[in-house]
């Protein structure tokens, strides 16, 4: 056997074979691509040992090979565990249902074999492996594996892919982008071009040719924008037809595809060696919100620069007129959404932010989501050291726990308001009361005080051992990394650590983990209650008035208009007295240490928390507020309709301009009046589009259908009038009007457009939440304006 040498994993895979199930690993390393295949690792679940005659019984009426080992473990009710272990884990699969229609429980059944081998030696993404060496073609395959965990930052060759086709799915061409190489393959006739074009004969010749690209240039990380879903799903369905294999993958292999269960435009796609990663999964894992998540609309919101086609409104007609006439336009707009994606992910360190997570976690690169996955892949190997197995979901006997605090709001129009965070409150509620599934199994044992051999009392009868528990100390060392992470501006990492801490009280609360208990999530958020109503107390026992809560967030009204520093001295007093005052109380009452933190974020030097709409009572999660950095000013919105996707750009301007005229007590009366006249006159047609989101299919809108889906429906039924493909038929975005026959599609507009409409329902509502304010009502000063003509 050859030294230990360092590598990353790729992929990772369960290989049946009739004997055994191997655990099949790419791994990239330095100078080559390794392919571990470890071998006679055998399937384990976990059942009863005070039931095992039961067990055997019923397992002896089957013809399943299996082997039971004793243990030193035990489940969360106290009962000791036997291990039940199979050659395969198909057997593993068969034995549990079996077990279940018997109802005798089996423990960790679910759990892969490849995963519960990388967590058991605590993997996460770098690994140190040896093995018996063979040279394969392009990689070396390796046996009679042994492998351990290691820190290893690695560096991808990636390749950005875009498929077009006919709206029937027949392929037109296919576009990479890479720093290996970059070119269209298309079909067609030769043609003298400045891009980069391989010309083919056909469909079958364009899937050869880029099964040969993948053979040749072997990138690590394919990137596109709904690429599972759309390009490799086309992909694989025209291979199919044309009975080519379609070798891709590493070693020579080809992709799977596998159907999801709950949602038939959604799938699973297996590609041995190599990780894909979708723009919009990948985006959104790292919490990016966007209004449209078009490859259009992000990357114009992003790089400020969108995609060449002519006729956006009918692409579909656009590619196929291209694929006829112009074939060189063609081929440069299919490269230049793979140029785009490549520029958003760099934008946004897509790629640094997937591996670093899989470095904290070891969840796969392209695990979309992920956090349950992420939660177990930490704790299960450590609860095993400590002589538990992890328990079964329970999700039918799942209990909610109350949400985040949410205080009732004082609504008005406020000068200097301070804003107050706890730094990562729930997580550092779980570090200081030391919450955590095996603290609440072992904090069960003891008596509730302030020794060290007693428990820390929590909510719901739930109680915590003070020692013996894992996630307060996992968070510790994810804080302390995102502070360096921090101090070195290294956003991806921070970012990725961030969403990890923040995701465990979301795991705990969540009837799709196997943790899930009540008493813990309930002993976070009803902690968190308890520390924001006595933050608010603290607040105003220094003599300023709380005006709103929203789970870590205070806003303070200082009463009067202050300077930056005036504020600036009374937010930092705040927090100092807060802070301290925390962790005096949990040492003398808990005898704990505090992490808690709270600090000093904003000071709003205007503010207006407004009422619910027709009604005076304090709206929730929707301010506004003018704050002033690095010299500039700027309003920031909460809630309200400039940052909401279903207002109109006219309400939204509307909103920006009147609110800035507010909070600068300028004078707001002929501001409306003349908005309103313009609005009516017409002046401002181009601010009137409604965009929308079809989420289902159009036929599955049957009762109380909504305006975007009477609008999509009468531009798919103008569309077939001229003999086109329906739009809207499987979902989408439709851009609308509303006229006096109601919602029409802006390429299909027939009607009059009902002005009153937008009058009334987005300039009004708006007004009405600001003008009351300053003694001005917007029926009088709309209808004033309607008495000049």
């Amino acid at each position: 056997m050859n030294s230990y040498q360092s590598g990353f994993l790729l992929t990772r895979q369960n290989k049946e074979t009739s004997s055994n199930t191997l655990i099949d690993l790419w791994v990239k390393c330095d100078d080559h691509i390794a392919h571990l295949l470890v071998e006679n690792e055998q399937a384990v679940a976990f059942i009863l040992q005070e039931r095992l005659f039961e067990y055997e019984s019923l397992l002896k009426l089957e013809n399943i090979p299996y082997l039971i080992k004793n243990t030193q473990l035990t489940n969360f009710q106290h009962q000791p565990i036997v291990g039940l272990y199979f050659s395969t884990t198909q057997q593993k699969r068969q034995v549990s249902q079996l077990l279940e229609q018997a109802d005798l429980p089996i423990f960790e059944s679910d759990i892969r074999l490849a995963d519960r081998y990388l967590m058991e030696r605590f993997i996460c993404g770098g690994l140190n492996f040896v093995g018996s060496a063979i040279p394969k073609k392009g990689y070396t395959e390796y046996r009679n594996v042994k492998m351990k965990s290691a820190l290893i930052s690695p560096q991808f060759t990636k390749v950005s892919l875009d498929i077009e086709c006919s709206e029937k799915g027949i392929l037109y061409s296919v576009a990479l982008h890479s720093d290996l190489d970059s070119r269209i393959i298309m079909i067609g006739e030769p043609e003298h071009s400045d891009l980069s074009i391989q010309w083919v004969d056909n469909e079958k010749a364009l899937l050869l040719a880029l099964e040969h690209w993948f053979q040749t240039f072997d990138p690590d990380i394919v990137i596109g924008w709904n690429v599972i879903n759309f390009d490799f799903r086309l992909l694989i369905q025209r291979a199919k037809w044309h009975n080519l294999a379609f070798r891709v993958g590493r070693g020579n292999s080809t992709l799977y595809w596998r159907d999801s269960d709950k949602n038939r435009q959604q799938g699973f796609l297996s590609f041995p060696g190599r990780v894909v990663l979708d723009g919009i999964d990948a985006l959104k894992t790292a919490t990016y919100h966007f209004s449209s998540w078009s490859l259009e609309s992000v990357a114009q919101e992003l790089l400020n620069e969108g995609k060449s086609i002519h006729d956006p409104s009918d692409r579909m007609g656009e590619i196929n007129r291209m694929y006829r006439e112009d074939k060189q336009s063609l081929a440069k707009y299919n490269l230049q959404d793979c140029v785009l994606v490549t520029r958003i992910f760099e934008l946004t360190h897509l790629i640094e932010f997937v591996i670093e997570r899989t470095k904290l976690t070891g969840v796969e690169l392209d695990r979309v989501g992920g956090s349950v996955a992420a939660f177990t892949n930490l704790y299960l190997p450590r609860l095993h050291r400590s002589g538990y197995i992890a328990p079964n979901l329970e999700s039918e006997n799942w209990i909610a726990s109350p949400g985040g605090y949410v205080m009732n709001s004082k609504p008005g129009l406020y000068e200097s308001v301070l804003v107050l965070d706890f730094k990562s409150l729930y997580p550092s509620i779980i570090r200081t009361f030391r919450i955590d599934p095996l603290g609440l199994i072992e904090g069960l044992k003891q008596e509730i005080g302030k020794e060290e051999e007693q428990a820390i009392e929590g909510f719901r009868g739930g109680r915590f051992h003070r020692k013996k528990h894992f996630l307060p100390a996992l968070i510790e060392s994810l804080w302390s990394a995102r502070d360096e992470a921090k101090r070195n501006n290294e956003k991806a990492f921070s970012q990725a650590i961030k969403i990890i801490m923040n995701s465990f009280y979301g795991v705990l609360g969540s009837s799709g983990c196997r943790f899930f208990d009540h008493r813990l999530a309930s002993s976070i958020t009803m902690r968190g209650h308890e520390i924001m109503k006595t933050t608010r107390e603290l607040i105003e026992g220094k003599g300023y008035e709380v005006i709103y809560g929203d789970t870590d967030s205070t806003f303070v009204t200082l009463g009067k208009a202050m300077s930056s520093k005036e504020a600036d001295d009374i937010g930092q007093s705040l927090v100092s007295h807060i802070n301290q005052w925390w962790t005096q109380h949990l040492i003398s009452t808990y005898n704990i240490d505090s992490a808690l933190e709270i600090e000093y974020e904003t000071h709003y030097r205007t503010f207006l928390m407004p009422t619910i709409r027709g009604s005076e009572t304090g709206s929730k999660k929707r301010y506004a507020g003018l704050i002033r950095k690095n010299g500039k000013e700027d309003i920031v919105f909460k809630g309200l309709e400039t940052v909401r996707t279903d207002w109109t750009p006219l309400s939204q301007t509307f909103q920006k301009v009147l609110f800035d005229k507010v909070f600068h007590q300028q004078e707001v009366k002929e501001y409306v009046r003349t908005y309103v006249d313009d609005t009516k006159s017409g002046k401002l047609d181009d601010q009137l589009i409604y965009r929308k989101r079809l989420r289902r299919k159009l036929d599955d809108y049957q009762k109380n259908v909504p305006p975007h889906v009477k609008a999509a429906r009468l531009a798919d039924y103008h569309r077939q009038k001229m003999g086109k493909s329906p739009q809207y038929k499987y979902g989408g975005w439709i851009e609308y009007i509303i006229t006096t026959s109601g919602p029409e599609p802006i390429e299909y507009l027939r009607s009059p457009i009902d002005y009153d409409h937008y009058v009334e329902k987005q300039l009004k509502p708006i007004a009405d939440g600001i003008l009351p304010f300053i003694g001005l009502d917007f029926t009088q000063l709309s209808a004033s304006q309607l008495g000049l003509f």
